[in-house]
């Protein structure tokens, strides 16, 4: 590791340090760092620091996501909220939601629909034998949009009053209202973190190109697979506890390639530590812009994240 990474490394690590100072003080109610700690205050620390961790999960496991998919597919436009991955999670948490599963069981109903969205989706962008990256991503798009248009449907027509308390769900919230699924989500989010880590060597030959790749002895078929499977899980575990957060997986990784190279060794970790930073101070923004009022989280990445996918799109079409 060269002495330019360490400093990158470790300008990142303050970022983070600093955006979770900024989290736990900065809300409706704006509370010195120090007074956060007497007794009377401890429940807001709790709270606040509950998110922090949930924004921490999250932010990490959807960057890490994007940086699989771009590798495997050699897409820089591809990311679990538009290839429809996210859509589909909703949509099974909604169904589920409504036959009146536990809360235990959401992560494996929104993973079934993570499966199904990409099932559909390379069922629509197949031409004969392949699958053009340009029909992958809009056809990503289109399912995206109609399974949301599906939830909203299931949503409105529905008459359980917990579900209409999720509509803000649709474009993400940190709140965290279950302890023992963010328990539950952060392993399984972890753990995909550190399977698609061992994959690093496997990614770094595959972005160059299958043929190279399978030269260099790599199965690029097997390794799709079972890579596809994990950042769904990832995805999947993610959207069963804060709803559907978009471009995350886009910005960061395109960000940290620029600032830290291509070498998914150091890209995944490096991700994890910067969307960890943008996800908290999203939140942050989210709590404190309009006050007392709180903006979904997916608003703001959304703001953020548009337009870099309008630059990114225009590029990979060749305009200038």
């Amino acid at each position: 590791m060269t002495s330019s990474l360490r400093i990158k490394i470790l300008v990142l690590f303050i970022m983070l340090a600093f955006a979770v100072v900024l989290g736990i003080t900065k809300g409706s109610v704006n509370i010195p760092l120090l007074e956060l700690f007497l007794a009377e205050n401890r429940q807001i620390l709790y709270l606040r620091l509950l998110r922090i961790f949930l924004a921490i999960i999250a932010g990490s496991g959807l960057a890490v996501s994007g940086i699989a998919l771009q590798g495997i597919l050699r897409n820089p436009l591809a990311e679990p909220y538009l290839l429809g991955t996210s859509s589909g999670a909703g949509l099974g948490a909604v169904i589920a939601i409504i036959m009146g599963v536990g809360s235990f069981y959401l992560p494996a109903a929104a993973f079934t629909g993570a499966i199904l969205s990409i099932i559909l989706v390379y069922a629509i962008a197949k031409q004969g034998n392949r699958i053009p990256a340009q029909s992958l991503i809009l056809s990503g798009a289109i399912v995206s949009i109609v399974l949301s248009g599906i939830i909203v449907f299931f949503i409105s027509m529905s008459t359980n009053e917990a579900l209409h308390g999720f509509m803000w769900w649709l474009w993400g919230s940190l709140e965290v209202y279950d302890v023992r699924l963010l328990f539950m989500v952060s392993i399984v989010v972890l753990s995909g973190i550190a399977a698609i880590y061992v994959f690093s060597q496997d990614l770094n030959a595959m972005s160059i190109g299958e043929e190279e790749a399978i030269h260099l002895g790599i199965k690029t078929e097997t390794t799709k697979k079972i890579l596809f499977f994990i950042t769904s899980l990832i995805t999947a575990s993610l959207v069963s506890i804060s709803g559907i957060i978009g471009f995350v997986g886009l910005i960061i990784p395109h960000i940290m390639r620029f600032i830290v190279g291509p070498n998914h060794k150091v890209l995944i970790p490096c991700s994890c530590l910067a969307a960890a930073t943008f996800m908290v101070l999203c939140d942050t923004i989210s709590r404190t812009a309009f006050s007392p009022l709180e903006i979904p989280i997916g608003v703001i990445t959304a703001v953020i994240g548009a337009p870099i996918f309008v630059i990114l799109l225009k590029r990979s079409q060749g305009v200038k």
